[in-house]
């Protein structure tokens, strides 16, 4: 822990936080007195030593979210140990491609974990425009320096998957994909301190951000990337759409329900007025509802987008004239039960500890294809909307995509939701260029917002 706190000592150091060694040691000595555990104390404890204006506040929560979150050890990813390997040896691929200078190994450096050097390039560029000359000269000091980080940062970029696309024939596609996903998160965080970075002086109670603009940011995080807290708000966010939604859904129908003229209705009430047909009666038209069957591969990280899917469709089912699910890894079981059961988030956990599904089995769609084909094929009909939830990756098993376009002759549509990055979908065993042949559509969703507009699309 006292390691921990040093090194985020160091980085606010670095990015210009005036912090004391006894408010150092005043901290440890808190932190003893609450659960370090609990991050809401924990970063309270923090905030309390090393922001000590409110102008801080804002400089200490971006330091803080940087250190603690978007720079974490890679704890979301499978195999930690030899794809720290990987980075290392990326790393250094990179710093021999790149010309030595203190702008790119700073970047390097952030790259590999380490933001202190590039905070402190930022912050030399800083104090260096706030001479006291106060003329054109000290405002290019800044500019200068965040241009030269800015270039580095897209020139690294360009480098680093120039070496991924080299390095196909020798590197495993998921670990390819996994050093893209860390690499461009890291290299998106050192452009969000470029263009966000607060001059020293400024008044930064007027650079706040918004709840609104907070859910809008983790709206476009990805759905194995989110914290618990994080999961939380937005169940917090699904549950006020779901409310607006339904008032959409309802007044659109108010609006387009009228039939053809109720003419026995329209004749009782002008018996009152003579025969004179004052008030004309319409026939109110049923509501056009489609029936909704979902497949969901619930393996790896897909799950994290498939409960998310779950959650929205049940919550909207009223929308609909029935919902029914299918989770599935190497076979296939329908939770639909479960969930007209039990209350949402109760049904999820439920699904991942009784659903009769053999978790860390090798997902095979082919099988999961043949079993639906065998047993369930009978539910689709021209009022059935087919969502496929799953990285189409098959373990190079038999694809089985002739079930698929049966199934989707017999379906209104079929719809392909895929969650994992769009530059891997026709790598290593995916088969989601043969699948995609046998849908209406195919659709990433790797965060909330493009889950988000998928759903709209589907209930309005």
């Amino acid at each position: 822990m006292v390691n921990l706190l040093l090194r985020f000592v160091a980085l606010a150091r670095a990015a210009g936080l005036r912090v004391s060694t006894s408010e150092v040691l005043d901290c440890l000595h808190q932190l003893e007195l609450v659960d370090v555990l609990d991050e809401p104390q924990f970063g309270a404890v923090l905030r309390a030593n090393f922001a000590k204006s409110r102008r801080e506040q804002f400089h200490f929560n971006r330091l803080y979210e940087l250190f603690f979150h978007e720079l974490r050890q890679e704890s979301n990813i499978t195999h930690a140990d030899p794809l720290a390997d990987q980075i290392q040896n990326t790393l250094q691929a990179l710093n021999s491609e790149e010309t030595a200078s203190d702008t790119s190994q700073a970047v390097l450096d952030f790259l590999g974990g380490d933001p202190q050097p590039f905070l402190e390039r930022m912050q030399q560029g800083l104090v260096e425009g706030d001479g006291e000359g106060g003329g054109m000269g000290s405002n290019l000091g800044p500019m200068v320096r965040r241009l030269e980080l800015m270039l580095q940062i897209n020139a690294l970029e360009d480098a680093l998957d120039q070496l991924l696309i080299d390095q196909r024939d020798r590197m495993h596609w998921e670990t390819r994909r996994d050093l893209k996903e860390l690499f461009d998160a890291r290299l998106e965080s050192a452009r969000r301190l470029l263009t966000r970075q607060p001059r020293p002086f400024d008044d930064d109670s007027r650079i706040t951000t918004t709840h609104q603009q907070h859910l809008d940011r983790l709206g476009e995080v990805h759905f194995a990337s989110l914290s618990k807290k994080e999961v939380e708000t937005m169940r917090e966010v699904i549950e006020q759409l779901v409310r607006k939604l339904k008032d959409i859904a309802s007044r659109r129908y108010a609006v387009k329900n009228r039939g053809p003229l109720d003419v026995k209705k329209t004749l009782r009430r002008a018996a009152g007025y003579q025969g004179i047909p004052l008030e004309l009666f319409f026939r109110n038209r049923p509501p056009r509802k489609s029936k909704i069957v979902t497949l969901c591969d619930v393996s790896g990280s897909v799950w994290s987008a498939a409960r998310f899917m779950l959650n929205m469709l049940y919550s909207l089912q009223e929308c609909f004239t029935q919902v029914r699910s299918f989770i599935f890894v190497a076979g296939l079981e329908e939770v639909t039960k479960i969930f007209e059961d039990c209350e949402i988030n109760q049904a999820i956990e439920k699904v991942l500890k009784e659903a009769n599904i053999e978790y860390n089995a090798a997902t095979d769609y082919g099988l999961t294809f043949r079993q639906f084909n065998k047993q369930y094929m009978d539910i689709l009909n021209q009022k059935t909307t087919l969502i496929v939830i799953g990285d189409g990756r098959s373990n190079y098993g038999n694809p089985e995509d002739q079930i698929l376009e049966e199934m989707r002759e017999r379906s209104r549509r079929v719809i392909w939701l895929n969650p994992e990055t769009q530059y891997f979908w026709y790598t290593g065993d995916s088969e989601m260029r043969t699948y995609q042949a046998c849908c209406d559509e195919v659709r990433p969703c790797q965060n909330l917002n493009q889950l988000l507009d998928f759903i709209k699309s589907l209930v309005l």
